[in-house]
């Protein structure tokens, strides 16, 4: 049964029995209840502020165990990346130089990853920069793979056709000399014959009779013939492949035509004087990735060390060119 309350009345000077109206009833009530809620809320603020609930501190242990896992893996891309490096140099300075290749420029190797929105989607979370900074990594790596498997797989290639590379190459003399008395100008400046004046002599002058036949120093396909009495006379150029060509110049006469393939040693026509010559004799140039280079560097196929020795010595006398 419901405790009854009284009040004093100071009229009567008694205890009269108190009724509470319903609305009272629920006024309290509604009291009650908005200062228990507000409590609740100050409490649960407070408890947020300074006090971890078991789920915050399980996902902190997490970050934090997610953040010593980034630490570690950038320490292993800096190993992987610093082992690719090493493979990369081996490319370029080891493999492609026994190959004959161009090495792999560092602007495609280095080169970035396109897209400036690429990353947008991690950008805006809780340690985003680390995020983002491991996924760069992550696709400049996969690029650098990727550069370096297309190197390996042309070097393979390269590989297998080691043996057609080692006959193309010009590796020999164009004419008979065996006696090595026939060399009369090297590579490098020379007085010219007819200007007397220093000039680039971009090939080899070898002198011979009228006749004499000249010899492809490597296979490869005939690219040019041309009949003139102008420059380099009655020429031929031969391409060898693998970034090679010849020229012969100042011939009496030709024996190849245009596209025809020729072998190392095969006669391609005779010694002349056609064009700027002075005498009888054969201009032979070697060239390299469109570039001039001393012949003297290939003639490595039928000279002994001996030998080359002594052609090295002659080449290196002060002379006049033929042409």
């Amino acid at each position: 049964m419901p405790k009854s309350k009284y009040r004093f009345n100071p009229e009567s000077l008694s205890f009269v029995r108190e009724h509470t109206s319903i609305r009272k009833k629920i006024g309290r009530v509604a009291t009650y209840l908005s200062a228990s809620i507000v409590v609740a809320v100050l409490y649960y603020i407070v408890f947020s502020l300074f006090f971890d609930t078991p789920s915050e501190r399980g996902l902190k242990r997490e970050k934090e165990e997610l953040l010593v896992h980034f630490e570690l893996l950038n320490g292993r891309f800096e190993q992987v990346n610093a082992v690719m490096e090493d493979l990369q140099k081996r490319d370029d300075n080891i493999y492609r130089v026994i190959f004959e290749a161009e090495p792999i420029p560092s602007t495609i190797r280095e080169a970035g990853i396109g897209g400036i929105d690429r990353y947008s989607e991690l950008e805006g979370l809780s340690n985003s920069n680390i995020v983002i900074e491991t996924a760069k990594k992550l696709d400049l790596m996969a690029k650098k793979a990727y550069i370096q498997s297309k190197s390996l797989d042309e070097l393979e290639n390269l590989a297998k056709r080691k043996d057609e590379m080692l006959r193309s190459i010009p590796a020999i003399q164009p004419i008979s000399n065996k006696d090595l008395k026939r060399i009369a100008s090297s590579f490098g400046m020379r007085i010219h014959p007819f200007y007397k004046v220093p000039k680039m002599h971009t090939g080899m002058d070898f002198t011979a009779p009228t006749g004499t036949d000249i010899y492809a120093t490597g296979d490869g396909v005939v690219q040019k013939v041309d009949h003139s009495q102008r420059g380099y006379g009655n020429h031929v150029v031969v391409d060898h492949g693998f970034g090679y060509s010849t020229l012969y110049a100042h011939m009496h006469s030709i024996a190849v035509r245009p596209g025809q393939k020729v072998k190392r040693g095969a006669v391609i026509g005779q010694v002349g004087n056609t064009g700027m010559s002075v005498a009888p004799h054969l201009h032979y140039e070697v060239h390299k990735a469109g570039k001039h280079i001393n012949p003297i560097n290939y003639f490595f196929n039928d000279l002994t060390p001996e030998q080359y020795e002594k052609v090295i010595e002659l080449s290196s006398l002060p002379t006049q060119s033929f042409d």
